[in-house]
């Protein structure tokens, strides 16, 4: 028995995503004749139709979507394995890439990562943009994974894999006030300009509808998309900023900044999406098995706790001397 061809799938995928011969064969850049005699080929091969026609359009039959499907795995396989190998197996230092969304905490993505940062035998390769523009990045494993504060949703076609690495409160901070009295949430927020994330934002809607519901009118200073301009914002303004802790870690932790409340049963999620594969990179194994608690904690307390340990080894050795 003859075996199976990977240009016969890779005909018949391009039809299936089409529903149309001439498109197919421009993409294709062969004729529409060759592709036709192709895929009667398969189906001889097969012994089953997988297409039937609706006027213009070609459409799977049962047998064609389960053919698709198989054709999917197949083709998703070979580029993994392609990225695998191009990714620097063989050479002794690997690549990961990594994709987050542009509005995306910074100091989140930097948490994240910090376990490699040190490392000698993996490079980072780092991309952003919009969320849809990485998750196709991902599909043809351009990407190792996505970084977001949204899972992707998962269908047939694209079954991601959306893993929760951190959540934290979302709390109000602005400029430090000596002697600042227990914040009243929702009540105080009359008397104070605010700087909040866009409507398009998930915790922004939750907090939105909470003022709504307690009959408080907000004072908008700015909306915005951006973490890392929000964050510039609430820095060099006299407004309140709603944000994850995570996004103004270094300005609290150096005075610059205050956290007035925390609002109560409002969050934020973070997660890293990605494709089921055969192999993930050992690197982002690793980095995925790591406690939410570390992803969020701050460089500065990580420092401290590392000076703390080496301190301790120190004594150690001095002492059994």
């Amino acid at each position: 028995m003859a075996k199976l061809n990977y240009h016969h799938l890779g005909y018949f995928r391009a039809v299936a995503q089409n529903g149309n011969l001439t498109r197919a064969a421009a993409e294709l850049h062969v004729s529409q004749s060759a592709l036709s005699v192709q895929i009667r080929q398969l189906e001889a091969y097969l012994g089953q139709s997988l297409f039937t026609r609706e006027g213009k359009r070609l459409v799977l039959t049962e047998a064609g979507y389960l053919a698709l499907d198989y054709a999917e795995t197949i083709f998703s396989t070979g580029t993994e394995l392609l990225a695998l190998l191009r990714g620097g197996a063989g050479s002794g230092r690997s690549a990961l890439r990594i994709g987050s969304v542009s509005t995306l905490s910074r100091n989140l993505q930097e948490n994240f990562l910090r376990p490699l940062l040190a490392a000698r035998d993996t490079s980072l390769l780092l991309a952003s943009g919009s969320f849809e523009e990485l998750l196709e990045q991902l599909r043809v494993h351009s990407l190792d994974v996505v970084l977001s504060n949204r899972p992707a949703p998962a269908d047939s076609r694209h079954p991601w894999r959306s893993r929760r690495i951190a959540r934290q409160p979302v709390s109000l901070v602005g400029k430090p006030v000596r002697g600042l009295r227990r914040f009243r949430f929702p009540e105080d927020l009359r008397s104070h300009a605010l700087l909040l994330p866009g409507r398009n934002s998930e915790f922004r809607a939750r907090f939105d509808l909470r003022c709504e519901e307690a009959g408080v009118e907000l004072k908008i200073m700015a909306e915005v998309d951006d973490m890392a301009m929000l964050r510039l914002l609430a820095r060099d303004s006299d407004a309140l900023a709603l944000l994850p802790i995570v996004v103004v870690q270094d300005e609290l932790a150096a005075g610059r900044l205050q956290e007035y409340c925390r609002v109560p049963d409002l969050h934020e999620d973070f997660y890293a999406v990605t494709m089921p594969r055969r192999f993930l990179p050992a690197a982002l194994t690793m980095l995925l098995a790591r406690p939410e608690a570390d992803v969020l904690r701050p460089r500065h307390i990580g420092d401290r706790r590392a000076a703390g340990q080496a301190r301790s080894r120190a004594a150690r050795r001095t002492a059994g001397r």
